[in-house]
């Protein structure tokens, strides 16, 4: 029986419990994937720039920090084309662990780099070095856990199932701040000597309970029907051919999953645009904003856990905004998103500079579930954008590019423009309220993608 046949027979009971397994699977694959990610985004906010550029200027050492961490948004995009390229030939699992293997190395490695004070300015090549690893794996690990989750959901549920895939990134990071949160409650040069260092650590430890659960979750169904139907079609075509005895013929076989993707730039190009202010949103949250409220003057463990609180609030918003979208549709969900994070963005810089956790924690709450309005709904709105045999390499690639554009060097720039501008958080409003309204316009340009047929084997 074929593997679409089988799909077909198979009780609606059976699905729903092997698209749980898997849904479960590729939340918590995230989460692993993300907090060691995130985790970095944190240490550079609060630690790289004391131990890796102590002789800097605060705010230049800032820069410099946030600097190594775009280097992981630059990899990005590679990986997705490396793990993209043998996910769409050789199945989604397998990459899925590979990816998850690369992550758990390097974030290993990381707590083991040395300080600028013993290693001089090659502490911060090593960190860049496997920064760039971290990249690679997340790069692939999000195209290859989204397709897991919407490739084994039902049509109608695509939404919610791939939502959990991005609750991942603030499950993630509730674990990374939290861990990295108790660690800064030692005193001031213990924290840099060696406590920043632990929760690295940690991570070859969620590397062997991610890699028992991945290990268990079975292909995507979608997935190996395509790979079925080719393979109908090439013996087909192998068998006319014979009949025909054409001299030198042979039968089409399938392109390279990336040149499929890059035959429709406009697909790639529009996708990569539309998702980018939510990934810059969502950064100044995780560095910028905390960096700021520290430096106004409040507790440094305080606002670790205050963030840690709002994203472990924001996760069930996540996969409301997935949900949602089921209903209304990818877009309407993201540009309405987008709209109420552009009118917040002034309150929360106001709620962030008061110099009271309370206050501060409204501030990443009611920006983190506003953004999680867009967020939700982003993984099957950039995945079901693309054809079964090159999905994993668009996704990824789409996707990636997008975090490259609106993360990879936000931090930067908005912490140089915050400088350059007397620390004056109105050119920071600015500057992300103009990035929003780029991605409004492109997710306008976009087609709405709710009702795509994800078993379209073609790009």
């Amino acid at each position: 029986m074929s593997q679409i046949s089988q799909l077909q027979a198979m009780d609606a009971g059976t699905r729903r419990r092997e698209a749980r397994t898997v849904i479960a699977s590729s939340y918590l694959g995230s989460t692993i994937e993300y907090y060691d990610f995130l985790l970095y985004a944190t240490a550079a906010a609060v630690v790289f720039p004391k131990v890796f550029f102590s002789g800097a200027d605060e705010w230049v050492g800032v820069v410099a920090a946030y600097g190594t961490f775009a280097a992981g948004y630059v990899a990005r995009p590679l990986g997705g084309i490396i793990f993209g390229h043998f996910g769409d030939r050789l199945g989604r699992k397998n990459m899925l662990i590979v990816s998850m293997l690369v992550m758990g190395i390097a974030s290993t490695l990381i707590g083991l780099v040395p300080g600028a004070a013993v290693a001089g300015a090659w502490g911060a090549v090593m960190l860049v070095t496997l920064r760039v690893c971290q990249g690679i794996a997340v790069g692939g690990e999000w195209g290859g856990a989204a397709l897991m989750a919407l490739e084994h959901s039902e049509s109608g549920k695509r939404g919610f199932a791939a939502s959990f895939v991005n609750a991942g990134a603030p499950t993630g990071a509730v674990l990374g701040t939290l861990v990295m949160g108790a660690f800064a409650a030692l005193p001031n040069d213990q924290f840099l000597a060696w406590g920043w260092r632990v929760p690295f650590l940690l991570s070859f430890v969620l590397l062997g309970i991610g890699m028992f659960v991945r290990l268990k979750v079975s292909e995507s169904p979608i997935f190996k029907a395509a790979l079925e139907q080719e393979q109908a079609e090439r013996e087909q075509a192998e068998r006319d051919n014979t009949r025909r005895t054409v001299p030198g013929s042979a039968p089409a076989r399938r392109g390279i999953p990336l040149l499929q993707v890059l035959r429709r730039p406009k697909t790639l190009i529009f996708t990569m645009l539309a998702g980018a202010a939510g990934f810059a949103l969502q950064v100044v949250l995780a560095t910028f904003s905390v960096t700021y409220a520290v430096s106004k003057g409040a507790d440094r463990q305080g606002v670790l856990y205050a963030f840690a609180a709002a994203s472990f609030v924001s996760i069930a918003f996540v996969i409301m905004g997935g949900r949602l979208s089921d209903k209304l549709g990818r877009r309407p969900v993201m540009i309405g998103g987008l709209v109420l994070f552009i009118l917040y963005l002034t309150p929360m810089f106001q709620l962030l500079s008061s110099n009271n956790i309370g206050l501060i924690f409204v501030a990443f709450a009611i920006g983190l579930m506003i953004h999680s309005t867009l967020f939700g709904p982003l993984a099957a709105f950039v995945s079901e954008q693309f054809g079964t045999t090159s999905r994993y390499t668009g996704a990824s690639l789409g996707y990636q590019l997008a975090t490259l554009l609106g993360a990879g060097f936000t931090p930067g720039i908005v912490a140089q423009i915050f400088k350059d501008s007397g620390q004056d958080t109105a050119a920071v409003v600015w500057y992300l309220a103009i990035m929003s309204v780029v991605s409004i316009v492109f997710i306008l340009l976009t087609r709405e993608p709710k009702n795509n047929d994800l078993q379209t084997v073609g790009s």
